[in-house]
């Protein structure tokens, strides 16, 4: 799996904000079998910050129904990526 498939996008939501304020801690949208120590790989090289730890959550696609039609959304993963002390966020990520 390539770095660039690892990571999708970043979450910013209010819980996320709320985590990111103390400086060191991201969360992304990760590809469904990419493991912790992807993550890490790919948040080290991309980003240019070590990596203290990695938590995942697996978060599951909900029901949904267009009239009388019943479909699921599909399953989707995200990481809290935890930078090491000292260093900082990429620029782009912090105004978000």
């Amino acid at each position: 799996m390539k770095l660039t498939d690892v990571i999708r996008r970043p979450l910013i939501t209010e819980k996320t904000t709320v985590l990111r304020e103390d400086g060191r801690t991201l969360v992304f949208e990760v590809a469904t079998g990419a493991t912790k120590v992807d993550i890490k790989r790919a948040v080290e090289k991309l980003f240019g910050s070590k990596v203290e730890l990695v938590r995942t959550a697996i978060s599951h696609g909900k029901m949904k129904r267009q009239g009388r039609f019943v479909g699921q959304r599909s399953d989707w993963k995200k990481a809290y990526v935890k930078l090491r002390e000292g260093q900082k966020i990429p620029e782009f990520l912090e105004g978000a």
